[in-house]
């Protein structure tokens, strides 16, 4: 199988990832913070070490401020319903994925009000509208990075300037760039960052995390034990024990602490290049035919690894399933998405959406292509 659906989970993982998940389970998957005996010691160390190396990816002053979770997903939901309260005003955009919108959907039903700008036809922001947007309740701008769309990657630098110029709290969502694309959480002027492992940081399914700037004070969304205080029954107030309840997820986080540092001894700049490239090639052979239309950008370097394309009129399903049969893993629909649809026209249809990853090569884009020839010239009997 040609995978091609690294948008939504990276696969295949490096070698040192699988192998360490064995060892954990193997060898010291015990529960971390509970115990003084060798295998939870060894486990709270693991953990420990996954968060320094997240802090040194992405420039986190204190590695404590990191909190581990399942997803992005339940990052964002920590992070968005942990900030605002009834009255409150987000600032987002239409090129969110879903995480992100339901959950402004389900508070503004409890006071919550947002603004929603738009993007043009390729996903990009137009900066200058945030300053128009802004009110005196705005208390959240949030961002999608990189688009699991249309690939584009949105300016959060300038954004974070203007967040910080006006005293807004910056909450970036990083499922499509962590791991691919350098964030410095400094330099970008970032207060709450959620990121999933299982994508670009390679880490196992199941993982995730939440980067929470010292003097962001979050509400509770758990409750439980921690291994700490344990006498009191309050929760306590401190990171990374106020979300972190229940037993961490050993396994999986010591294969993310072997994503990360994979990426850090390949390079995070040849990892970006190497997909930027197939990417490049991918798009300049399908703008030869007329038949494939493709969505988004081309400005490589402002672009991360993701095409959605449709072959003239066949179900963006049908395509999926030829692609299937023969061996290539690509990802159909509307990517959880919504509203970028109607910008881009595909509002009835979705698209068919390719991400290649670092371990692809050019000869997989090649098969690609000579499927998707194959799916115009049988169209009529598909």
């Amino acid at each position: 199988m040609i995978y091609l659906d690294n948008a939504a989970t990276s696969f295949p993982k490096p070698v040192e990832v699988y192998s360490e998940v064995l060892n954990c389970m193997e060898n010291y998957a015990a529960n971390p913070g509970r115990g003084s005996h060798t295998m939870a010691i060894e486990a709270s160390s693991k953990i420990m070490d996954t968060r320094q190396e997240l802090s040194e990816l992405f420039n986190i002053p204190n590695l404590l401020n990191i909190i581990f979770t399942c997803n992005a997903t339940e990052s964002l939901n920590i992070g968005i319903k942990g900030i605002l309260k009834p009255g409150d005003h987000v600032i987002s955009t239409v090129i969110e994925h879903n995480s992100v919108l339901r959950p402004l959907i389900y508070l503004n039903k409890k006071g919550i009000t947002y603004t929603l700008l738009g993007v043009d036809e390729n996903g990009y922001l137009n900066i200058n509208n945030i300053k128009k947007s802004i009110r005196n309740n705005t208390k959240v701008i949030i961002i999608n990075h990189t688009s699991n769309v249309l690939g584009t990657v949105q300016d959060i630098r300038g954004i974070g300037q203007i967040a910080k110029q006006y005293g807004i709290i910056f909450m970036v969502d990083a499922s499509q760039s962590a791991g691919v694309i350098p964030i410095d959480v400094v330099l970008d002027n970032i207060d709450l960052l959620a990121f999933p492992g299982h994508k670009g940081l390679y880490g196992p399914q199941g993982t995730g995390g939440l980067y929470i700037k010292e003097g962001i004070n979050l509400d509770s969304f758990i409750q439980g034990g921690t291994g700490s205080d344990s006498l009191s029954m309050k929760q306590p107030n401190f990171l990374p024990d106020k979300f972190e309840s229940g037993t961490l997820n050993t396994p999986g986080i010591a294969g993310l602490y072997e994503g990360i540092r994979f990426i850090r001894k390949i390079g995070i700049e040849n990892i970006r290049k190497h997909e930027i490239m197939l990417v490049e090639y991918l798009v300049k052979e399908l703008r030869k035919l007329s038949y494939v239309k493709i969505y988004g950008g081309t400005d490589y370097k402002n672009r991360g690894a993701v095409v959605s394309l449709n072959i003239d009129t066949v179900d963006v399903s049908q395509v999926g399933d030829f692609l299937n049969k023969n061996g290539i893993a690509a990802r159909t629909g509307f990517h959880c998405a919504p509203l970028i649809h109607q910008i881009i026209g595909t509002g009835r249809r979705g698209t068919v959406r390719i991400s290649p990853g670092y371990f692809n090569s050019f000869d997989d884009i090649e098969k690609l292509i000579k499927v998707l020839k194959d799916i115009h010239e049988k169209r009529p009997f598909l």
